[in-house]
């Protein structure tokens, strides 16, 4: 827990560095991102803040975490059709998702390095390597179905 304290701390040292103030939500919220092991949707950041103050609005949560990324505190991703996910600033790395199972995988950004490069090439196009999502089918569900027995095979 010393750990994560100083974490909180140096979250809020960075809010206080911009000139904003630190607020008793921006603790909660800070420490709710600092607990997490995985990547949250703004509602289940709502939750777990109001678990610990229930006073504090679901709103003044967004709020929070659009300053906390304006900060680059914090960054969110779009995963497949799902909620937007909010995470701790730090290593930059991509998704994958299962279209099937719905199971997400992190993977190092330079997985997307050569994508990166090629798009910058021929299209003119900068890749937001914090928002790579990619979807497709995962090792477990490949095995599960097998390419040769859709509909109509026997």
């Amino acid at each position: 827990m010393v750990r994560e304290s100083a974490e909180v701390e140096e979250i809020l040292s960075a809010v206080r560095g911009a000139a904003k103030r630190v607020t008793v939500p921006k603790r909660m919220v800070a420490q709710v991102l600092v607990d997490s092991q995985t990547h949250l949707t703004a509602d289940e950041i709502t939750q777990a803040v109001q678990e610990r103050q229930p006073e504090v609005s679901q709103s003044t949560v967004y709020r929070i975490l659009e300053e906390f990324e304006a900060l680059k505190i914090v960054v969110h991703s779009h995963m497949g059709q799902h909620a937007a996910v909010y995470h701790l600033a730090g290593s930059v790395h991509g998704h994958l998702i299962c279209s099937r199972c719905g199971v997400t995988f992190e993977i190092p950004a330079v997985h997307f390095d050569c994508l990166s490069r090629n798009l910058q090439q021929n299209f003119g196009f900068r890749l937001d390597r914090h928002h790579v999502a990619i979807t497709g089918v995962c090792r477990v569900c490949q095995k599960e179905v097998r390419p040769d027995s859709g509909p109509g095979k026997s």
